[in-house]
């Protein structure tokens, strides 16, 4: 797959361009909220142990490898240093264009990522540590000529046990993700193919994750005007 140039877009503030799906959401830049696909509040632990050998899914969250514990609406994985791989929480959900919203703790954890996936590997993630975010094309094909591909980095202070509101949008080939009024966009033919699952993964000690929706997600109407407001921050 042929690389196409990726644009980097960091912007100070995010104004309210779009109407919210509640009050308290952050505006959307690239996305317009449609449909809420799915609303997860943790309330329902899932049993890794109960988790079928050779078997990809359970009846929700497939979590493994690591240690994942549902409390106080929130999940929090742990990596596991006999796994020699970071902890992995996916959910199967089918979508092309989507916005993703949770809320994250880092609770001594390295660092966390939203990993968007299809049906065979890794499209794009947003990482989150200590430092700030970054947003990138994941490498696709691992020992082909594709690779991994950064948007941009945004330094902020991220403290452990504060939440902080994450976003990502995604309508075709163009990723938008932000955290506190700082955003990062990118475009790339890899992005817009059909998505099968998302997930979160964790380095080190544990990271939390509450609060997430997910919306089917429609073009913004304003985008070229934000993408432009944006690219001169």
């Amino acid at each position: 797959m042929k690389s196409k140039t990726p644009f980097f877009l960091i912007g100070s503030s995010l104004l309210m361009f779009s109407v919210s799906a509640q009050a308290e959401d952050p505006a959307t830049l690239l996305a317009t909220r449609g449909e809420l696909l799915l609303s997860e509040d943790f309330s329902t632990p899932v049993e890794p142990a109960k988790v079928e050998k050779g078997k990809p899914w359970t009846a929700g969250w497939r979590l493994r490898p690591g240690k994942w514990e549902f409390a106080d609406g929130a999940v929090t994985g742990s990596e596991v240093s006999a796994d020699k791989h970071g902890a992995v929480a996916r959910y199967p959900l089918k979508f092309k264009n989507a916005v993703i919203q949770y809320e994250v703790q880092l609770d001594g954890g390295r660092m966390t990522t939203l990993s968007i996936n299809d049906a065979k590997e890794h499209v794009c993630r947003v990482l989150i540590n200590k430092g700030g975010f970054t947003a990138q094309k994941d490498d696709h094909d691992h020992d082909g000529p594709d690779k991994a591909e950064v948007f941009g980095k945004v330094a902020m202070p991220i403290k452990p046990g504060e939440w902080k509101t994450v976003v990502l949008e995604i309508v075709g080939d163009e990723m938008v993700a932000h955290i506190d009024g700082k955003a990062i966009a990118g475009k790339h033919e890899l992005i817009g193919v059909d998505k099968a699952n998302f997930g979160f993964t964790v380095a080190g000690e544990s990271a939390s994750i509450r609060n997430l929706r997910v919306w089917d997600a429609t073009a913004n109407p304003d985008w070229a005007k934000n993408r432009a407001k944006l690219s001169q921050n």
